[in-house]
């Protein structure tokens, strides 16, 4: 059957539909790709790419710049991963950026981001290689889990046993919580303590009062902290010394002058231990006494005597002048 020339239209129209809308795909998708821009080749190495695919983007400060190109595994550690970067952002990126591999949101495609240095370096050129960061795959954040999740299920058991034993009244804490004398027993040793702490506070108090009045200069030690009373009792110190050492010299001088008349030296000895001596002392001491009054009899008949009452009566007017005077 021969076609109309109105299905021979319409079916050229859906054909160059068709194209312009392939046309238009190439070309978004190339964009997105970064197939038509002008850019350059950038590299990292990681120890694991973490699901990365080519063609998956490159983001600097959250911006898509660029696509993944290459990824080549170098050895069993070591990933090279090739990207492609708009040549406008190379003067953004300094050399001490660090590129990390990450995710599009929650569940989305893995993307590499790169994360601006925080020096003052000079930007990158085609072709270096830039630090990088590998993230904590999930794999290791479920082994920590997991190991977080027996540890806490141990404390779990633990927690049990030793709540089981508090309320059955096992060891201090059951003993403390069930039996009701041995808390009136802590209550008390509470008060106790209290009364203890209460009295030490206050002789704390008293002697601090105690040692602030010995700094005062109306007692004993405050007088002693004074430099010329602490001098003077040095002077008086230091001349009990040489006292002592006088006394002790005296001593021994007595001490020798005793044994000398224990020994019939000097005339001491004579004197103590001589009784005709002490007589003859005796008699002649009364002798003296005798003379001495004779001597005074003599002296008044003297001084009635005619021939000398003159020279004595002048002998009392002179004393009475000099007592006047």
């Amino acid at each position: 059957m021969e076609k109309t020339t109105s299905q021979k239209i319409r079916l050229g129209l859906f054909v160059i539909i068709g194209l312009l809308i392939f046309v238009l795909a190439v070309y978004f998708i190339g964009n997105e790709q970064k197939m038509f821009g002008k850019t350059d080749r950038l590299e990292a190495v990681f120890n694991n790419v973490s699901g990365l695919q080519l063609g998956n983007n490159v983001r600097y400060s959250g911006i898509n710049v660029g696509t993944v190109r290459e990824i080549e595994m170098i050895n069993d550690t070591t990933i090279r991963v090739n990207m492609l970067i708009d040549k406008a952002i190379f003067r953004h990126i300094k050399k001490d950026a660090i590129a990390t591999i990450g995710s599009d949101g929650l569940v989305g495609n893995v993307i590499i981001n790169i994360i601006p240095g925080k020096g003052s370096e000079p930007p990158v050129k085609p072709g270096d290689l830039i630090r990088s960061v590998n993230r904590i795959r999930t794999d290791d954040i479920l082994n920590t889990l997991n190991v977080t999740n027996q540890n806490a299920a141990q404390l779990t058991v633990d927690l049990l046993k030793i709540t089981k034993e508090i309320t059955q009244g096992k060891g201090t804490v059951g003993l403390l919580i069930n039996d009701s004398i041995m808390a009136k027993d802590l209550k008390q040793t509470m008060r106790y303590l209290k009364l203890t702490s209460r009295g030490t506070s206050e002789s704390v108090a008293n002697l601090n009062k105690l040692i602030t009045a010995l700094n005062k200069k109306d007692n004993v030690v405050g007088v002693l902290k004074d430099s010329a009373v602490a001098n003077k009792i040095k002077t008086v110190v230091s001349n009990l010394d040489k006292s002592s050492n006088e006394i002790e010299k005296a001593i021994t001088n007595l001490n020798a002058t005793i044994v000398n008349i224990k020994d019939g030296k000097g005339a001491l000895n004579y004197l103590s231990n001589d009784p005709k001596l002490v007589g003859k002392i005796d008699s002649t001491m009364t002798n003296i006494n005798e003379a001495s009054s004779r001597l005074n009899q003599n002296m008044e008949a003297l001084k009635h005597n005619f021939l000398f009452r003159g020279y004595f009566k002048k002998q009392e007017k002179a004393k009475l002048k000099e007592q006047k005077k």
